[in-house]
């Protein structure tokens, strides 16, 4: 036994080496363009670090248009940790995937090799030949550890959903194996509390109860025990969990959902169908992989979809065909099959065909087949055990190379978006991707270029349509300007960036009605969006018509602005401004100057002088209209 548990030990320090030889690169790597703003960099909730009031918000907030309060939280610690360092974002990316993978390991050898303490025997006997399921299981957690389709999940800081997930889904598999061996209450509720993290992680999730059920077909052998009818009704509670993720996701993603307009059912079903087989011809010939693969709509060719219809049921039959006496094949099949069906696109959330990001847990089931297939052609050879093992070197030795390659793209946002153009020159995602590099140096006409060579390949496109219009504003071209920023919101609403700025476009031109409802939307999306309530409470406190004013509005938004964001000089002068506007001589004087020393101790001199101007205006029992906004 302390053999073993030595080798078993050597098997999960290999697997973090591999892992950290390929994945370890990201220390170096930046944030990059895409998605990583929303998640981590512009979002004031989380850049705050980790407080009860961001937890709250994580928990009773839609963040990037997904449930995920678990994932909002690990990168609000993150940033309580490390601050917004990427190195040290990039590594608990790592650390979680590694973490992933030795559970993975222990997670199969723990179902396949039988048993381990002598009073489970009467459960399910020892199976003999542990050492094939040893190494099996090995070779499947290492695959797990560095395939090149897993790159997206680790690499990118804003799909730490997948990492997070992924441990919390081994963690409920490894809970529920633990449970089947002796049931209890309290075995059962601790596998659902790890279950309910996983959901609250990336709610993908919401197939575990079916691959549990899998499970207890190959390798629990509960059929052989209980009734089908039995093993579901254990499972309704899990069920019941997995419905209420599917609503939170889908009242989250309203306006992410693919519009049937442009996608159509049949479109759907079609990419669907060839995705299946698409997903499994990258895990053999992981090349060319990018961040975003143009959905086809009804551009796919008769002939891929009835090949790829015939390989997924000659597959299936097969399998079926198998099941009894490698039982492995349909197990595997079937939770690949079962586990892609929430992000196969019949539900549609973007414009994307395919994400390599969501094969991170749904192809372990083809890896389970394959290894185990393999394992059982080396027990009838014995001999071939050597020539497998070698096999097994390369392949583990290739997917190490290739993922080390990939994961170098994405070491920053210019790297990864010029890398994906020599891919696919059409990408629009990857023109307004690098236009936003090229926008933040300066590049602005440059920056225009892209966004609009975007635009040109799809005018949907939310991201160019913003960027174009915050390069144009940049120009002083307003009008144009507005009007990209109204096509993004056209398409999504709840932009909120796209919102507050638009606001501040109308403020500069004098239409500031038109601002109040741009704020206003905002603020029906995130009443605590620290910019929208500023705004509008400057401009609700100072406007020059008297109609628009509204200064116990204006008091209660500037003080929510402050509860989001801080106290800073400029949260402050409206604060002193509202409270100005509602006949509070004697706060607004008081808060005007504390916000000018602020001001002086940071060095901002213009503010400084603005809030003296406020002093004296204040002093004198009058109230600030003006209808500048506050910025």
């Amino acid at each position: 036994m302390k053999h073993f548990s030595l080798v078993r030990i050597t098997a999960c320090l290999f697997l973090i080496a591999i892992t950290w030889a390929v994945f370890g690169q990201t220390l170096g790597h930046q944030f990059v363009n895409y998605d990583d703003p929303l998640y981590v960099l512009e979002n004031a909730h989380v850049r705050a670090g980790l407080n009860w009031h961001g937890v709250a918000w994580a928990f009773t907030h839609v963040h990037s248009q997904n449930w995920h309060p678990l994932t909002t939280v690990s990168h609000m610690l993150d940033c309580q940790l490390f601050g917004v360092q990427p190195r040290w974002h990039h590594f608990v990316n790592v650390l979680l995937h590694s973490a992933g993978a030795v559970l993975l390991f222990l997670l199969l050898e723990q179902m396949t090799s039988g048993p381990s303490s002598p009073q489970d025997e009467s459960v399910s006997p020892r199976r003999p030949d542990r050492t094939g399921d040893f190494w099996a299981s090995v070779f499947v957690a290492a695959v797990f550890a560095i395939h090149p389709l897993h790159v997206e999940s680790v690499a990118w800081i804003a799909e730490r959903k997948d990492v997070l997930s992924g441990v919390f889904f081994m963690l409920t598999l490894m809970s529920y194996a633990h449970y089947t061996c002796r049931p209890s209450v309290g075995r059962y509720i601790t596998m659902s509390i790890l279950f309910v993290c996983g959901l609250m992680s990336k709610p993908m999730l919401v197939t575990v109860p079916f691959v549990l059920l899998l499970l207890d077909y190959w390798p629990l052998d509960r059929f052989a025990r209980s009734t089908i009818t039995k093993l579901v009704a254990e499972k309704i509670p899990l069920f019941a969990l997995s419905v209420g993720s599917c609503f939170a996701t889908l009242w989250a993603q309203n306006f992410a959902l693919g519009s049937t307009e442009f996608l159509p059912f049949k479109w759907r079903i079609t990419n669907a169908i060839v995705t299946y087989l698409d997903y499994i011809r990258q895990m053999f010939w992981p090349v060319d992989l990018i961040p975003f693969y143009v959905h086809p709509e009804n551009r796919l060719e008769m002939w891929r979809l009835l090949v790829a219809a015939l390989i997924l049921i000659a597959i299936t039959v097969l399998a079926l065909a198998r099941r009894r006496k490698n039982p492995y094949l349909i197990i595997g099949w079937l939770w690949y099959i079962v586990m892609l069906v929430p992000v196969i696109g019949l539900i549609q959330v973007g414009l994307q065909g395919r994400a390599d990001r969501y094969t991170y847990l749904p192809q372990v089931g083809l890896y389970i087949a394959i290894a185990w297939c393999v394992r059982d052609l080396a027990k009838s050879a014995p001999a071939q055990k050597i020539i497998l093992g070698g096999a097994a070197a390369v392949v583990l030795g290739g997917l190490s190379i290739l993922s080390w390659k990939q994961t170098s793209h994405w070491r920053d946002t210019e790297s990864l978006w010029s890398y994906t153009l020599t891919v696919t020159p059409d990408s629009d995602v990857a023109h307004a991707g690098l236009a936003g590099i090229l926008f933040v140096r300066g590049q602005v006409d440059d920056a225009i270029q892209q966004y609009e060579s975007a635009l040109r390949l799809r005018d949907g496109n939310v991201a160019a349509h913003y960027g174009l219009a915050r390069a144009l504003a940049s120009e002083r071209k307003v009008d144009e300007a507005i009007a990209h920023y109204q096509k993004a919101l056209s398409i999504q609403p709840d932009n909120m960036a796209a919102s507050n700025e638009l606001g501040i476009l109308f403020a500069s031109k004098g239409e500031v009605s038109n601002a109040i409802a741009m704020w206003r939307q905002t603020l029906s999306f995130d009443p605590d969006n620290s910019d929208a309530a500023n705004d509008l409470a400057w401009v609700l406190a100072t406007s020059s018509d008297a109609e628009l004013r509204a200064g116990k509005e204006a008091v209660e938004l500037a003080k929510r602005a402050i509860n989001s964001s801080g106290e800073n000089p400029v949260v402050l002068r409206t604060l002193a401004a509202a409270l100005a506007e509602n006949n509070q001589f004697s706060e607004a004087t008081e808060t005007a100057e504390r916000g000018e020393r602020m001001a002086k101790a940071s060095g901002d001199s213009p503010m400084a002088e603005s809030l003296r101007r406020c002093v004296e205006l204040f002093r004198s029992g009058q109230a600030l209209h003006s209808t500048q906004v506050s910025h």
